[in-house]
């Protein structure tokens, strides 16, 4: 509109020209203001994606059937810990007579942590004394660290020995690794028989839970409980979770004449390690073995197993003392 067409304009024209012409110039302000905030929306939405998504993926897990595929089993997922088992079916081991069942204290395991691709995997091995050196050899030529080897029971037949390991890299990888050093060892690796549907637990079962004062798991003729610490655990700067072995681990099976035995670990700082001593001996519960499962972990902690036959009441009553000496949740 130029001034020349105003001219010819009267007033009351000149002022609905102008109006128009506002109007048109705000519009196209508007609409450039529009494009510029669009703009800047799909700027911000890229690098969301870029900053995000890498985590969101990471987060997402492992792949477990591929675990489960290359260690010829499925295992059971507690919270960010994907865990399989390798049950000692094959041993006949007894204390003083009394058949050990595999969910006693014949469990090889192994628990997983983090992504496909940079995973970790920590567990415990029970093995045979000819086994041990074989199973080691293999896991340390596929850059596994050994942890300990030890005892957990005293005066069992035949003797076994138990051996922590720990792995860093592609989780497929790491449980071929394990499959490979396990099958030196006479570990049965056939895929497990479906788990028969368990029978109401026998009377012994409550009356340990009602004296140990908590729900336990009863599963194969054993009673489980796995008790978080009360603060976490770190490794390198990484969060243990309690599956991945630093809960405090105490099971039961029937024994002879109405009597139970128990056997597990306490997870342990160093303060703490006489206290449960003296709470154990008070209730005639025997300390088997005091030692270290890892290398780098914070706080330090010290592994108290023990072993005991005797009353559900009496048994389940001293495990519940000893536990009020630790700090667990």
């Amino acid at each position: 509109m130029n001034s020349l067409f105003f001219m010819f304009c009267d007033t009351e024209q000149r002022d609905a020209l102008q109006n128009v012409v506002s109007r048109n110039v705000a519009e196209k302000a508007n609409d450039q203001l529009w494009r510029t905030v669009m703009h800047s929306v799909r700027s911000v939405l890229v690098l969301v994606s870029i900053l995000v998504l890498p985590g969101i993926v990471a987060a997402q897990g492992m792949d477990t059937p591929r675990i489960d595929q290359a260690l010829g089993r499925p295992g059971q997922k507690l919270s960010d810990v994907y865990k399989v088992g390798f049950p000692r079916t094959d041993l006949h081991v007894s204390v003083h007579g009394l058949a050990i069942k595999p969910g006693l204290a014949l469990g090889s395991w192994a628990a997983f942590t983090g992504t496909d691709n940079q995973a970790m995997v920590m567990g415990d091995l029970v093995l045979l004394e000819d086994e041990l050196n074989p199973v080691m050899e293999k896991l340390r030529s596929a850059g596994f660290e050994i942890s300990a080897v030890h005892n957990h029971l005293i005066e069992e037949t035949p003797h076994v020995v138990y051996m922590h390991y720990m792995g860093h890299g592609p989780a497929a990888q790491l449980a071929a690794s394990l499959k490979a050093a396990l099958a030196v060892s006479k570990t049965p690796l056939d895929k497990p028989a479906a788990a028969a549907v368990e029978a109401t637990p026998p009377a012994w079962v409550k009356a340990v839970e009602d004296s140990v004062g908590r729900k336990g798991t009863f599963k194969g003729g054993v009673l489980s409980y796995g008790v978080p610490r009360g603060e976490p655990v770190t490794m390198d700067g990484m969060t243990v979770a309690p599956a991945a072995g630093v809960a405090e681990a105490i099971n039961f099976q029937a024994a002879d004449a109405g009597n139970v035995a128990t056997t597990g670990d306490f997870v342990l700082t160093a303060e703490e390690v006489n206290p449960v001593i003296a709470e154990l001996q008070a209730h005639r519960i025997l300390v088997t073995a005091l030692h270290s499962h890892m290398l780098t972990e914070q706080p330090r902690l010290f592994f108290m197993h023990f072993w005991a036959v005797g009353s559900p009441e009496s048994l389940g009553g001293g495990i519940a003392a000893a536990l009020k000496r630790v700090s667990t949740k």
